[in-house]
Formats: C-alpha cells, structure tokens, sequence
C-alpha cells in the first residue's frame, strides 16, 4: 500500500470533520438545544463535533480505499450507538459497573444498550475483517477482536473528560497503526484525520466529541488493531483495553494525568 492512501485518508479525514461541523452548526438536527450540553467548566458546548467527526472519519476511509466493510460497521456502529447515549441519555447510571447493577435491579438504561451495541458492533466489524483476510485467523480471534473494537470505543470515551484530551490520545496512537503498509495504516490515518480536523474546535472548549465521537475514534483505532494483527496481537491489545476499563472504576484517569509531568504538560498544550 503506498503512503499516498493514507495521506489522502488523513487529509480527507481533517476536511471531512471540519467542514461538517460547520455545516451542522449551521442546521443542527432537532435545533442547537438538542445537542448543547455544560462542560466541566461550567460553560456552554456543543456535542454536534461528535457526528462530524464521523462523517470526517468516513470521508477518510472511502477517500484512502481502506478496503471491506469493517471499518466502515466500526464507525457507523460506535457512532450511532454513541449517539444515542448522548442524545436519550441520562447521568443516573454511569461507568461499566453503575450500568450492569442497573441492570441487575431490572432498569434498562441506554449506557447499557450502547455496550451491547458497541459489543455487536465490534463483533460484526472484526468479522468482515477477517472474512477478507487471506489466512483466515478463526473463531476465536474474531471474538477477541469484537472485543478489542468494543473496548478500544469505550476506552477512548473515557478520556473525553477535557478539551483535546482524546483527540490527542487517538491521533497518537494512531500514528505507530498509521505507519503499517496494511489496511491497518488507512483505517488509523482516517481516524487520526477526523481527530486533527476537530481538534481546533475541541481545544477552543467550543465543541466536544461525546459518546458519538469518541466511540466512534476509539472503535476505529480497535479495528486497526484487528486488521494489523492474529490471535496473539488481539489478546496483548483486550488484555490493555479491559485493564484500563477496569482501572477507570476505581482511579480517575483526570487526576493521573494532571499528578504526571510530561501528560500534565501534553494535556494541557494548546487548551485555552
């Protein structure tokens, strides 16, 4: 694969987020109140960067050819998914373990529905992965990948907690996926793109990605993952993802970052 498809996916993926928030703010769906929300602090912002980076992260995929349909289910599911989470939402369950003791006390929440979602999503996108792929890896490996795509989306979701912070987080780990001469490298330049192309907006505290963004980066950094590697790579990666996930229910990855020189300095470079 030549370098020149992952330039096009990425420079496709930064215009492609970038003009649709435009033109979303322009005619958002439902009215700008329905995607308004407050910000940590205390300031007005609004969620519409979530479907345009989508959009952008789409644009990207079709423009550098990422080849099957796997990247494509990863992104349209994550962000739809993610979109409904933030659109019907509530904050009276949050975090993996406040949805699962709902559902335990019989109250379906829609935190709930986005992880079955997201599961699906990941299952369905790993799938046609590997039916494309020329040495099949197995059942299992599918599986475990399904889970990598759904942890990935919902790790990266978790770091959407300050201006810039999970566009930063997906543009730099899209980089090492984005120098693979493999699918892998256009699925990574695509989401690296959407993330560069809505991070002005982001940093300014004028828009955030949400549920419906950051599902969506994280979802299609997952995939990457699944197209650059076999059983082994996808086990190495779940085992990441499913300690991080773990790890936010009883650490704040906030106070981490902001008690750590260097990812103190690295959160906070460019955030007004």
């Amino acid at each position: 694969m030549s370098l020149d498809r992952r330039a096009v996916a990425l420079a496709a993926g930064a215009a492609g987020a970038a003009i649709a928030l435009c033109g979303l703010r322009r005619r958002p769906p439902g009215g700008q109140g329905r995607w308004t929300r407050t910000n940590h602090a205390g300031e007005p912002v609004t969620l519409l960067e979530g479907p345009a980076y989508v959009a952008g992260a789409l644009a990207g995929l079709a423009a550098g050819a990422a080849g099957g349909a796997g990247p494509a289910i990863a992104a349209t599911g994550a962000g739809a998914f993610g979109a409904l989470d933030d659109l019907a939402g509530d904050s009276s369950s949050k975090g993996l373990r406040g949805h699962l003791s709902a559902l335990r006390r019989g109250e379906v929440t829609t935190g709930a529905v986005k992880i079955a979602g997201l599961g699906l999503t990941g299952l369905l996108a790993a799938a046609a992965v590997d039916r494309r792929a020329e040495d099949r890896p197995g059942l299992l490996a599918t599986l475990v990948g399904g889970a990598v795509v759904a942890g990935a989306a919902n790790v990266a979701n978790l770091l959407d907690l300050r201006p810039g912070r999970a566009l930063k987080a997906t543009t730099l780990a899209a980089l090492p996926l984005a120098a693979s001469s493999t699918p892998a490298g256009v699925t990574a330049a695509a989401a690296a793109g959407a993330a560069l192309g809505s991070l002005p907006e982001d940093l300014a505290g004028r828009a955030m990605l949400g549920d419906t963004g950051a599902n969506t980066a994280g979802a299609l950094l997952g995939t990457a993952l699944v197209q650059r590697s076999g059983l082994r790579g996808r086990l190495i990666a779940l085992a990441v993802v499913t300690g991080l996930t773990v790890a936010s229910e009883k650490v704040s990855f906030t106070k981490v970052i902001e008690s750590t020189p260097g990812l103190r300095e690295l959160d906070a470079l460019g955030r007004r």
